[in-house]
């Protein structure tokens, strides 16, 4: 950390280097409470993450008896720190980093004690979470009974494109699942890194079609909202075309989106049946029928939605490139139910 300053055989001063490059530090002793306390700013937080900081005053303390008890972050922390440390300590336990967002944060709370003097609220103490916009999730905010209530409804948001992209995010997360049962089961202790690459590309693709569930009903209210715009005057009719326009061209962008990842997803079912735990086999296969089912529901959102499309050249060419995608999406289901149905007869 600071370093210290010693004096030579000549009494000239002498820096001794400190632990942590970057980082300026103090300490005290709090007689009333019996502790220590290290203060320090970490001035090149690349060259010294936080967790390193941490490790060095923990080892620290071990070679002088003492523990660490837990620490305290004052003002706000990036959030890619927090997501450092957390996989820092994930590595540690060799544990899968392919959990979720708020599961390594956790982690990383209650590896770096941050909960230990106060309750730590990510919400805010991260800048990003701080700074996060604030477009509603409402969709992504209900429960289970709620979504599928609100689907039945006669509403006609959630429609497809949103079911499409919730399906395809359950397909990536069961194949994420077979991947952390099998970076976890023991026998496979030497292949946890293996699984955890995997269960990590599952937990992006997850994430990234959760967030197209809600994208693409806003897609559709875009064009509600289009639809409803004043046609009195012709300059009203040209706008209110434009408008339109744009807003059909969003909503069939968005579930090509859900077509993309959907599609990508495939590739950890395979080989999560392949190479996962062969207990979850069945669970790999559920998860490459719902990778199916995202990729054909999404296709007849992109379908309907380019037929209303002035843009021939665009519509054509991202329909084409859409069922190009679903022929590949057939192939693939079949390649990973048949892996699957091995593995069940042998388990047989």
């Amino acid at each position: 950390m600071n370093g210290a300053i010693l004096r030579d055989e000549k009494g000239e001063p002498l820096r001794e280097p400190g632990a942590c490059k970057g980082v300026k530090a103090i300490g005290w002793f709090i007689e009333e409470y019996g502790i220590a306390q290290i203060s320090m700013n970490i001035t090149k937080i690349r060259e010294t993450p936080l967790h390193i900081a941490f490790e060095e005053c923990r080892k620290s303390a071990n070679r002088r008896g003492m523990r660490v008890t837990g620490s305290e972050l004052v003002g706000l922390v990036p959030l890619q720190v927090m997501l450092d440390a957390g996989h820092y300590f994930l590595r540690q336990q060799q544990r899968s980093l392919g959990v979720s967002e708020e599961e390594v944060i956790k982690i990383a709370v209650k590896s770096l004690g941050l909960d230990e003097l106060a309750p730590f609220d990510p919400r805010k103490k991260i800048i990003e979470y701080q700074l996060r916009d604030d477009t509603p999730t409402p969709l992504l905010d209900m429960n289970l009974r709620a979504f599928a209530n609100e689907t039945a409804s006669e509403s006609v948001a959630p429609g497809g494109g949103s079911i499409a992209a919730y399906v395809g995010a359950l397909g990536a997360a069961l194949g994420t699942m077979v991947a952390n049962l099998s970076s976890h089961r023991r026998v496979w202790d030497h292949r946890w890194e293996e699984f955890s690459a995997w269960a990590e590309k599952g937990q992006h693709i997850k994430d990234a079609l959760l967030r197209l569930v809600d994208e693409d009903t806003r897609a559709f209210n875009r064009i509600i909202e289009a639809v409803r715009l004043p046609k009195g005057t012709e300059e009203e009719k040209a706008a209110r075309e434009n408008a339109m326009q744009e807003a059909t061209k969003y909503a069939t962008e968005v579930p090509f989106q859900t077509m993309e990842l959907a599609l990508r997803s495939f590739e950890v079912a395979k080989a999560m049946a392949t190479e996962g735990n062969p207990n979850s086999a069945s669970d790999a296969g559920v998860g490459a029928l719902c990778a199916r089912a995202a990729v054909f529901g999404a296709l007849l959102n992109v379908q309907i939605n380019a037929k209303g499309l002035r843009d021939k050249a665009f519509a054509e060419d991202i329909t084409a490139k859409a069922e190009k995608m679903a022929e590949e999406a057939d192939r693939l289901e079949k390649e990973v139910l048949e892996i699957v149905r091995k593995k069940v007869e042998e388990q047989g």
